[in-house]
Formats: structure tokens, C-alpha cells, sequence
């Protein structure tokens, strides 16, 4: 029998930060990688270490620009061809996820594709957290790993001892994620109800429960526009909410995201550190909590062959039918 008896970790340009935490975590080094562009933009990677027969994890979150994909593809591919004896693709943020189905004519489903695409590259196992809907992980006929950053956020806002807490769903997207919050944290539920008039344009309309007079949490997958995120603390904060507080585990933030969130009643902006905000001039509104432990210990796991499950408890679960 052939056993992996070295772990190896490599990361394209996409969040090299979070590679080099997750490595710290396990106490190795990110391995020696050259992943540049030749001068008409053509993507080329290059793993300088001897990976044969090792235990492979690769780190690219597949947020915009476009070549973080491709970095991932192309890594994965030279390290099959390697002889890295498996490969895993540690992906926190997926992006594409988004586009999961047929909503309209002609248009293509390009979370399934690129699923497809990491599938032939040659990936033997997905490490993912916080899709934005769980049904994508049965896009990969892989073993998947679907992580849940509750635990993080959650220890973060009992830290905080807020009282009188309400927890809200910034749409019915959300609401299992924000349920689970509510529950963990032992606080109050709150739905916005809205209506998206187009792609990246919503409008609130209707609330389902109770926030006058209650510290409020927006729980939510990511922020992008920030436009539902912040529509939605605009509309609490008129109907007599207090502090206003969100989370959301992947910090996107297109557009005029930055300027739109430092201008609502958003006291606090927590995202994790699955995407890189090392080029962005975050101001003290933003707290960003780092998912490199969590990530860190399921490589560990899944490297000794230990169970991962106790890592999902407080998972969003499903309705009763």
C-alpha cells in the first residue's frame, strides 16, 4: 500500500496571505511556486518543489480577475503531471456560484462548468466554505468538504455580549444561515422580505419579525454591490433598530461597495479573509476575521485521515419536511 507521508501546500496570486496562515496553522512552508503572466497576459505557473507522492493541498479562492481560475486550473494540472500522489483544491470562496441555473433563455450554468473544468483538470478532493447554496456541491461527483464559517463569526459576536440581539436574514436566500446564527447566539430572528428588480439592484419591501429597540445582526453568504446589505440596515434602522451589525463571509465588495457600506447605518462590517483585501483601503468599519484555522485544521484531518464532522456543528440545517 502507498502511504502520503508529506503534506504539501502551494497557492497561486489569489490570496496568498491566508495560504501562508493556513501553512503557519499546520507548522510547513507554502511551497516554492512561480505563477506569473507572460506580456501578453497568458498565464504561467511553475511548482519548483518536489511534490512526487505527497499529500497536495492547493489554496486559490477563484474570486475576479478571471485568471485566479485559470491559476487554479493550471496548478492543479502541472501538479497531476508532478506525480503529487492527491490533490486537493482548497477553494474558500467559489466563485460563479451565483450562476447555478437555468433562470432565464440562453444562458449558460457556470457554476456547474467550472465544476466541470476543476473535475478535468485532474483534482481529486474540494475543500469549499460558505457556498452560496448547498445544493453546488453536488456539481462534483469529488469528495467534497463544505466548511461552514458560522463558528468564527459566531465566536466572534459572543465575545462582543451584546444584549437584546436580533438576528436578520437580509433576504430569503439567507434564511437558514441567519436561523442557525439565531440559534447558536441565542437571539431573536428577523426576516427583510425583498424584491430584485434586476442583477445587483434589489429593493426592500416587507419585514417578518420584530427590531425596534434591538441591537440588529445581518447575517449573509457574502456582500458584492453591498446594495441589499445595505438597503436592508436602512430599512431597520427606520423602524427603530439600535446598532447595526453584519456579517458576511465573503467580502467581494464590487463596485461602489466601500462607499455604500461607510455611508449606511452599518456600525460594524465583519468578513472573513477568504478573498484578499490587502489592495483595498478598508476603513475601521470593516473587521476581518481570518477562516485560516478552520481551513487549517481540515487539511490536518484530512491528511491523518480523522473525521472533519465536528467541525460542521453549527452548520445551517435543513427544514423539517
Amino acid at each position: 500500500m502507498i502511504l502520503r507521508d508529506e503534506i504539501k501546500l502551494v497557492t497561486g496570486n489569489s490570496n496568498v496571505p491566508l495560504a501562508g496562515e493556513i501553512a503557519k496553522y499546520l507548522g510547513i512552508k507554502v511551497a516554492a511556486t512561480i505563477v506569473t503572466s507572460f506580456s501578453d497576459g497568458e498565464v504561467f505557473v511553475q511548482i519548483n518543489d518536489n511534490i512526487r507522492g505527497a499529500d497536495l493541498f492547493i489554496v486559490q479562492p477563484t474570486n475576479p480577475p478571471a485568471e485566479n481560475l485559470m491559476e487554479l486550473l493550471m496548478l492543479i494540472d502541472a501538479s497531476r503531471r508532478a506525480s503529487a500522489m492527491r490533490i486537493t483544491a482548497v477553494i474558500p470562496y467559489y466563485g460563479y456560484a451565483r450562476q447555478d441555473r437555468k433562470d432565464r433563455p440562453r444562458v449558460a450554468i457556470t457554476a456547474k462548468l467550472v465544476a466541470n473544468l476543476i473535475t478535468q483538470a485532474g483534482v481529486d478532493r474540494i475543500i469549499t466554505m460558505d457556498l452560496h447554496a448547498s445544493q453546488l456541491q453536488g456539481f462534483f461527483d469529488l469528495p467534497h468538504d463544505h466548511l461552514y464559517s458560522s463558528i468564527i463569526f459566531n465566536d466572534y459576536f459572543r465575545g462582543l455580549g451584546l444584549k437584546n440581539l436580533c438576528v436578520v436574514s437580509p433576504d430569503v436566500g439567507s434564511i437558514k444561515l441567519a436561523r442557525a446564527t439565531s440559534a447558536s447566539l441565542g437571539a431573536e430572528l428577523a426576516i427583510v422580505d425583498k424584491r430584485r428588480q434586476r442583477a445587483n439592484v434589489s429593493e426592500v419591501m416587507n419585514l417578518i419579525g420584530e427590531v425596534e429597540d434591538k441591537n440588529i445582526l445581518i447575517r449573509d453568504d457574502m456582500v458584492d454591490t453591498g446594495g441589499s446589505i445595505c438597503h436592508a440596515a436602512k430599512f431597520l434602522k427606520d423602524r427603530g433598530a439600535l446598532d447595526i451589525y453584519a456579517a458576511c463571509t465573503h467580502g467581494v465588495l464590487s463596485g461602489e461597495a466601500l462607499e455604500r457600506i461607510e455611508k449606511s447605518p452599518i456600525k460594524k462590517m465583519i468578513i472573513s479573509d477568504s478573498i484578499d483585501q490587502a489592495s483595498r483601503n478598508l476603513s475601521d468599519k470593516f473587521e476581518i476575521l481570518t477562516c485560516s484555522e478552520l481551513i487549517g485544521e481540515t487539511i490536518r484531518r484530512i491528511f491523518v485521515e480523522e473525521s472533519v464532522s465536528s467541525l460542521f456543528e453549527e452548520q445551517p440545517q435543513a427544514a423539517n419536511k
